[in-house]
């Protein structure tokens, strides 16, 4: 996912007191550097170790000891952690909660050294856009993630019906996607065997969606909320309806209830679609069942959004060479394409869509037919709006107002006024 300039993670070449092999100038020490992350999955994990692995022969002075933490609490643990002088040397970091972490001047300023072998020019626009805070770099991402549909092509072809398209610029209406979705919801009696969609109701679907209608979170400033308009409105109302008024679509409980997790249901045929993160296809590949990826549906025009984790370093590291060499090492093209070639991740780098840089990564096991066309989707995503505000409070009250709205009867109008009521006051602290 590096360009040229930039696939330098593994020479050490142009970092001021270091050598090739990361080896610290005038020293032949080892340098051990803690890394943390969270453990989103063993598939996850093992990627990382597995490119720990070849940062570590390529630079035998440094040596890594990566620990992978509950995703529980994570941020708050890693904030205790600066706050207290034990941190990590370098840790993945939510994006939501980057803005939020720099403001407390807890991240390493790497922005002379991201300058010297890096170029925001040669990251896709949403990468760049939640990388740079203020003309500075603090934290570097290493692949981007978009929410999109998956569907079991087995249950279509069952039914006779199309597949909807990997083109965005083709992408399904909200009226072809509702319809699709009913007829391939399907009841014994009054209970429902099969249902035609799911994940629609996750916020981070949701925000997709919205901004699809032509909605926004946030003012250009994002100084405060403008999810209070007729777009949002109507979005949230035919997201509502499919489950409430059309039956198409079940409740989260109603997974808890059968013991399956929406991959399960989606492999068993016992949902036709599912809307959910791009990061899912390495476990759907694995799954045994022919799965397609598509182009969420659209209101007024297809969109998604984007972001991942960055990886970034404690601002009072004993090693801030060698913990940029480890930054540098995972944002390189190396690192990247392993965990891209296996479904986890999408690139975040623009050479990597061009169409020499798509044969990089395209895996035929992995990606299903079609895949190609849906690229642009994730190189022209919209920055995911919580990665721009430091308040990540926001996210919160959001969920909280939406759990109501989904599951307690609470109408879009008062959920939408309570939403921006509540931001507001977080977002002027």
């Amino acid at each position: 996912m590096l360009t040229a300039a930039c696939s330098g993670g593994s020479t050490g070449q142009g970092n001021p007191g270091s050598s090739p092999g990361g080896k610290a100038a005038g020293s032949g020490e080892v340098v051990t550097l803690k890394f943390m992350g969270w453990e989103a999955s063993p598939l996850e994990t093992q990627s990382v170790k597995k490119g720990l692995e070849s940062f570590m022969q390529q630079h035998p002075n440094i040596k890594v000891e990566y620990q992978p933490v509950p995703s529980t609490q994570y941020s708050q643990k890693l904030l205790t952690m600066l706050a207290g002088g034990a941190a990590p040397d370098v840790f993945f970091l939510n994006s939501s909660d980057y803005r939020a972490f720099q403001k407390k001047d807890v991240l390493l300023d790497l922005t002379p050294m991201f300058k010297q072998e890096m170029s925001l020019d040669d990251f896709i626009p949403s990468a760049a856009q939640i990388m740079e805070i203020g003309g500075k770099i603090y934290g570097v991402s290493s692949c981007t993630v978009s929410p999109v549909l998956y569907y079991n092509k087995a249950v279509f072809d069952k039914a006779n019906i199309p597949y909807p398209p990997s083109d965005p610029a083709k992408a399904w209406t909200w009226e072809q996607f509702r319809d699709a979705a009913m007829k391939l919801t399907v009841k014994d009696g009054n209970k429902v065997i099969q249902y035609g969609a799911f994940g629609f109701e996750n916020f981070y679907v949701t925000t997709a969606e919205i901004s699809s209608g032509g909605g926004n979170l946030f003012t250009p400033d994002r100084s405060k909320m403008a999810l209070n308009t007729p777009e949002t409105k109507s979005v949230l109302q035919s997201i509502l309806d499919l489950r409430l008024k059309d039956g198409a679509a079940p409740t989260a409980k109603t997974l808890e209830s059968v013991g399956m997790k929406a991959n399960q249901m989606l492999q068993t045929g016992k949902v036709a679609m599912v809307a959910d993160g791009s990061w899912a296809l390495q476990e759907l590949a694995t799954m045994g069942f022919p799965v397609g990826v598509a182009a969420l549906p659209k209101f007024k025009q297809a969109t998604t959004h984007g972001q991942a984790h960055v990886h970034a370093a404690a601002a009072k590291t004993k090693h801030p060479k060698e913990a940029w060499e480890l930054l540098k090492f995972l944002s390189s093209e190396e690192y990247q394409i392993q965990n891209v070639k296996e479904g986890l991740w999408m690139p975040n780098r623009k050479s990597l869509y061009t169409e020499e840089g798509m044969k990089k990564w395209l895996n035929s096991k992995v990606h299903p037919e079609g895949f190609a066309s849906l690229a642009s989707y994730f190189k022209d995503a919209q920055p995911y709006p919580f990665t721009l505000i430091t308040q990540n409070k926001v996210n919160d009250i959001i969920t909280e107002e939406t759990d109501k709205l989904w599951y307690s009867g609470q109408s879009v109008g008062d959920t939408l006024k309570n939403i921006e009521s509540r931001s507001n006051a977080e977002l002027t602290k």
